[in-house]
Order: C-alpha cells, then sequence, then structure tokens
C-alpha cells in the first residue's frame, strides 16, 4: 500500500500529499527518530508518573496472576489447584500474556533485579503496550498531518498527565492491552481513510483503502481481541462497521456490505470459539465476574455516569475539547473524513464506561480507552484548527487553541489532587491482601494445630481473593462470588437466606473474614449461627475474624492465638499497609 498523508504545504494550506516524481534518485528523510522519539518520550513520561505509585498491583490483578499459574502448572482454569473450574477472570487475553510470561521464566519465578516479578511483570507489560498505544498515536498522525511526531508528543502528554490513565494501565490488570486494541483500531483505519482520499484524487479506487478486505479482517481480529480483554471490550466489535457505513459513498453499498461482513466473521470467529470454550468448560455463557457483579442493562441513571469523567478531568478542559472538535469537524478539509475513525471509538469508549455499572474502585477504573482516545481526537483537531490558521481563519482557531491550553493548565491542580489522594490511600493491594487474608490465616491454622482430625481440610471464608489465592495454604471461598459460581448466584438474585444457610450449613469454613460491607449486606453478621458455631480471634480494620468452634481442640491453642494476633499479626499487616512489600515471590 502506498504510504500517503494529509500535509501542510509551503503556502500553509493541507494537501492530499502525492507521490513524489521519480526525475532522480532521492534518499528520503529517516522516520525512525522522530516515531522513536514520538513513542518514547510520552512512554518514559506514563512511567515516572506510575512511580509515584510505587510497587502498588491492585488485589484484584493477583486473581489473574492465581489463574496463570494454575494453567501454567497444567491444573487449569483454576484458582487454586484442585478448586472446581470458575470462570473467576474476565481476561482470557491478559491472563494468557502471564502464562506465557510464566513458560518463559519471566513471571511468578523471583525477582527482577531485586524487584519481585509479580510486580515487575505486569508493569512491564503493561509499558510496552503504552509505546505500542503510542506507536498508534504515531502512525495516525503521520498518516493526516505534517509534524506527527509534535502531534503524538502533545496527545502523550495529556495522557501521561492524567492519573486515572496511570494508574490502571500500571495496576496489574488489562487496561494497558484494551487500550492499545483500540488505539490500533484507529490506526489501521485512518491510513486506509487517507490512502482512499489519494485514490479518489490520483488514481481511482484501490484495494488496500478502509473496505479492502486485510483491513476488515485485521479490524475483526483486534476487536475479538479487546472482547476477550475485558467483557466491555465486546462493543469495539462495532468500530470498523460503524465507519465503514459512517463513510460510505455513492455506488459503495455492495463494498461496504461485504467488508462489514468480513470484519463481523474475523470477529465471531475467535471470539465464538472462546464462548464455546467457556460453555464447555464451565457451563456459564457468561464470565462468573459478570454474574456475581449482577451486570445488568442500563437504567436512565447509568447515563449520568459520563459526568463523572468531565468532574474528573475539569469541565473547562472537557468543553474546550468539545469546541475544538467540533470546530474541526465544521472547517471541514482533508481530515474530516480520517478523523470519523477516531470519533466512533472513542464515543464506543464513553458508551461502555456508561453501560458498565458503577465501579466500587477509585480513579474511574474502566474509563482508560477514554482518555487516551479523547487526548488524541482533541490534539488531532487542534491540528485541523492549526492548519486552518495558516490558511487565512487566524481570529478564530487562535482563539480556540488558546481556550484549549488555558482549559488544559486550569485543571493541573485537580489531577495533582487526584494523584496525591490516590498515593496516600490507594486501592487495595495485593501485598495487604496476601498478608491478611493469605499468611494471616496461615499463621491462624498453625497456632491451632490443623489441619487435624476435627478440621482435616480447613477453610476460609474471604472477599478478597488476589493475594490470598497466591499464598494462602487453605481451601478459599469466596465471600464476594468472583471465583465462586453458587455465591455469585445468592448475590445475582440477592437470595441472603439462602446464602446464609449455604455458608453455615453446607460451606461451614474453618476460618471467616468478616468484611464490614461484604459480610453485613448478605447479614451473615446478624445470623444466630455466627455465635453458636464461631469464635472471634480478632478484629482490625474493617475485618473480624473467627474460628470454628469444632476446629479448637485446645483451649490454650486458642488464646495463645489470641495473644498472637493482637501482638504480632495485626500489626504485621498494618506495616504491610504502609510498606507495600510481601517478599519475593506469593507461594
Amino acid at each position: 500500500m502506498t504510504t500517503s498523508s494529509v500535509r501542510v504545504n509551503g503556502t500553509g494550506s493541507q494537501e492530499l500529499g502525492r507521490p513524489p516524481t521519480r526525475h532522480r534518485a532521492v534518499r528520503p528523510p529517516s522516520r525512525f527518530w522522530p516515531a522513536a522519539i514520538a513513542v518514547v518520550v510520552p512512554t518514559a513520561l506514563v512511567g515516572a508518573h506510575g512511580w509515584l505509585y510505587g510497587r502498588w498491583i491492585v488485589d484484584d490483578a493477583a486473581i489473574t496472576f492465581a489463574y496463570a499459574r494454575s494453567i501454567a502448572a497444567g491444573a487449569g482454569p483454576v484458582l487454586q489447584v484442585g478448586a472446581p473450574p470458575v470462570e473467576g477472570y474476565s481476561n482470557p487475553a491478559w491472563m494468557a500474556l502471564h502464562v506465557l510470561g510464566s513458560w518463559l521464566g519471566l513471571f511468578d519465578r523471583g525477582t527482577w533485579f531485586g524487584v519481585p516479578d509479580y510486580v515487575a511483570f505486569p508493569k512491564a507489560l503493561a509499558l510496552v503496550l503504552v509505546a505500542v498505544m503510542f506507536a498508534g498515536f504515531y502512525r495516525v498522525a503521520r498518516a493526516v498531518v505534517a509534524r506527527p511526531a509534535l502531534v503524538t508528543v502533545i496527545a502523550g502528554v495529556l495522557v501521561a498527565a492524567t492519573p486515572s490513565f496511570v494508574i490502571w494501565v500500571l495496576s496489574g490488570l488489562e487496561n494497558s492491552l484494551l487500550v492499545a486494541v483500540a488505539v490500533w483500531l484507529v490506526a489501521l483505519m485512518v491510513p486506509a481513510i487517507a490512502s482512499d482520499q489519494i485514490a479518489d484524487r490520483y488514481s481511482g479506487a484501490t484495494e488496500d483503502g478502509l473496505l479492502g478486505t486485510r483491513l476488515a479482517v485485521w479490524c475483526g481480529l483486534l476487536a475479538a481481541v479487546a472482547a476477550l480483554t475485558r467483557p466491555d471490550g465486546v462493543i469495539y466489535a462495532g468500530a470498523f462497521p460503524l465507519v465503514a457505513i459512517v463513510l460510505m459513498r455513492r455506488g459503495q453499498i455492495g463494498r461496504t456490505a461485504a467488508a462489514v461482513a468480513i470484519s463481523c466473521v474475523a470477529f465471531v470467529v475467535p471470539f465464538g470459539a472462546y464462548l464455546v470454550w467457556r460453555v464447555a468448560t464451565f457451563g456459564e455463557w457468561l464470565p462468573n465476574t459478570a454474574i456475581a457483579k449482577g451486570q445488568q442493562a442500563p437504567t436512565w441513571e447509568a447515563f449520568a455516569q459520563p459526568v463523572e469523567l468531565g468532574t474528573y478531568a475539569g469541565w473547562p478542559v472537557i468543553g474546550a475539547a468539545a469546541v475544538v472538535v467540533v470546530a474541526a469537524f465544521v472547517l471541514g478539509g482533508p481530515l474530516r473524513r480520517p478523523m470519523v475513525a477516531v470519533l466512533v471509538p472513542f464515543v464506543l469508549a464513553v458508551a461502555a464506561f456508561t453501560i458498565l455499572q458503577a465501579d466500587w474502585m477509585v480513579q474511574l477504573r474502566f474509563a482508560t480507552p477514554v482518555w487516551a482516545l479523547g487526548a488524541l481526537l482533541t490534539v488531532l483537531s487542534a491540528a485541523q484548527l492549526a492548519a486552518a490558521f495558516w490558511s487565512g481563519r487566524r481570529l478564530l482557531t487562535a482563539a480556540g487553541v488558546v481556550v484549549l491550553g488555558a482549559a488544559a493548565v486550569s485543571s493541573a491542580p485537580a489531577m495533582w489532587e487526584a494523584s496525591v489522594e490516590f498515593t496516600d490511600d490507594p486501592t487495595i493491594g495485593v501485598c495487604v491482601v496476601t498478608e491478611h487474608s493469605g499468611r494471616m490465616v496461615n499463621s491462624y491454622a498453625a497456632a491451632l494445630g490443623l489441619p487435624n482430625a476435627a478440621a482435616p481440610n480447613p477453610s476460609v471464608l474471604a472477599p478478597d481473593l488476589g493475594g490470598s489465592a497466591m499464598a494462602s495454604k487453605l481451601r478459599l471461598v469466596d465471600l464476594a462470588g468472583l471465583a465462586d459460581a453458587q455465591i455469585a448466584r445468592f448475590w445475582a438474585s440477592e437470595n441472603y437466606p439462602a446464602f446464609a444457610d449455604h455458608i453455615y450449613d453446607v460451606v461451614k469454613p474453618t476460618f471467616i473474614k468478616a468484611h464490614e460491607f461484604w459480610f453485613s449486606e448478605p447479614g451473615l453478621d446478624e445470623d444466630p449461627r455466627l455465635e453458636r458455631d464461631y469464635v472471634e480471634i480478632a478484629s482490625h480494620g474493617s475485618f473480624t475474624d473467627y474460628v470454628r468452634r469444632d476446629a479448637i481442640t485446645d483451649q490454650a491453642k486458642l488464646d495463645a492465638l489470641k495473644v498472637l494476633a493482637e501482638t504480632q499479626l495485626v500489626p504485621a499487616v498494618e506495616q504491610v499497609w504502609s510498606l507495600d512489600s510481601c517478599g519475593d515471590r506469593l507461594e
């Protein structure tokens, strides 16, 4: 395919680049260094920003780590070896990368230069994917503007300055993979649309444009990766079809329909194959996590969720960005059609954020693609206005750019405050859970001499699974239901009496980590069977720990355990909160 772009010519007006006439051999300027700078600079800024949050990895990420460990060891898709298969993860593509990392000896093996690989590997992988994302930025910009490196760096700085983006791409979760895929959908479509414009002007139809078979297949496959990265990623299956339909020209109905069909088939084949495997393995069409969270069709109240985006970024910068984007489309020019391929995925990203049930975690965990695509869309629109400035519409465009810059500066204090707030009080990390639901309960069991005849297979009921799945010696029962199909159904149906019967009469966990929400919401704390069958060990933070009375064979051991918990185990948990460190390997 001939590389083409929209350039700013010597007079300052935009034009579609024409392949140079071959009078004599001319060595083209190297594109490596501008591209390298455009990718490395914002990636380094993301890494530097992420340095503020230290070795923090959110505990939910370690659920994926635990499944990756089991699969890499040949135990199958289970939370712990010997546990029944339950799809307690919702990111199979991200998990597959960790399985590969384990097989290569890069993950769940030890340390990287003194840094535990359960921290180093997911963060390094995320930074690689962030670099891939910025490479997508550069590819988009190179196709439509004269200074792609400058556009990429400016958009990259905006992204790197957004705490919500940096926190969650480096959290250990799948955000970095999802945003890289979303951006590369744009990076494939924009050059193809620019190529079509070149062809229309100089040579007629081309097979390498937007409606080409190869592009349709790649867009369908990328959408499948997005859907296998996170459930809401399925929305990106509509990106290519919508762009193709919006940009359809007279006489292209047949070609457009064929391209859309090809893209849909390319999406359905891998994604459908995974669905078939899911039903055969787990007996469900949806991941167990979606069942536990009770994801439902959005209500009218859900459509107010995008307001959170404006509140977070600052309404001045959101308003200014909206004005710049609208002005760029109104002014028209060669960028209008390629910009549709940026706008449509951005709208889909906002729609996914709107549809998803509000998340309890802070810093807008599901907004990652919105920040990246929004920054790219805004900066490309500003580039369009800058081109209009040089072609004579100077007053309007200068005012637009000044307003955008002032709005961006005005949001800086809010971004700094968000960063400091998260640094002081991060979402619960893997090391905290490793200590309080993993090693702490291991110590409980050891102090009471478990397992024993009274409790041959000790278990613990707890709401946090990540770190505990990596470090617990006991059988885990997921109070939140993410990795327990039966408990997930209780949460989804809100059948709390049956929930209590299941816990106290069927599961009968040896230990209970009673969280003030997860335990009290279904009324488990008010059930008389708690006092009848269990005795309190310790209380710390939002948790109260219990042990079954019939697992205690020696009252002296229980008394000693209570002293141990108060003097050593609870302080150890509190220390981990401040140090965020839990050893070289979680095992």
